[in-house]
């Protein structure tokens, strides 16, 4: 599996920036989401306690993965977690649409036992893109914090 992030730091004033890749889309989607969960706080420090399943289909990639890493803030708000591990897959179905299947892992947030970085407030448009370039994806993605 060949995946990274790095984050970017003249991209946005008061957001933060990215750019992953991917040997495939999956691996691709594999970055971002770490990408995003880096941000929110170190998951070395964060349990499994709460876990999520998770299932999504798009006509668009570039759609699917805003969608999903949209998701990652939704319920760290909505259910006050933060992640530590996840699993997904990435596939295209007979008709052209792209399905996302996985398993959030994470717990309640705790300062006093987590490293918490950023109070990501949600994923933007601003200079967004997935695109497919020679064997590989990339993607730049700016956050709201």
């Amino acid at each position: 599996m060949s995946h990274s992030f790095r984050f970017l730091d003249d991209i946005a004033t008061a957001d933060l920036a990215f750019d992953a890749s991917g040997d495939s889309l999956q691996e691709l989607f594999h970055g971002a989401t770490c990408a995003v969960i880096d941000a929110m706080a170190d998951p070395s420090t964060v349990g499994s306690t709460w876990r999520k399943s998770v299932e999504r289909t798009e006509e668009d990639p570039a759609e699917l993965l805003f969608d999903w890493l949209s998701d990652l803030v939704y319920w760290k708000d909505a259910d006050g977690v933060v992640f530590s591990t996840f699993t997904l897959t990435i596939t295209c179905g007979d008709d052209g649409s792209w399905h996302l299947k996985g398993e959030l892992c994470g717990e309640s947030v705790n300062g006093l036992v987590q490293v918490l970085r950023n109070d990501v407030k949600g994923i933007t448009k601003h200079l967004y893109h997935v695109r497919q370039e020679g064997m590989g994806w990339n993607a730049r993605v700016v956050v709201d914090v």
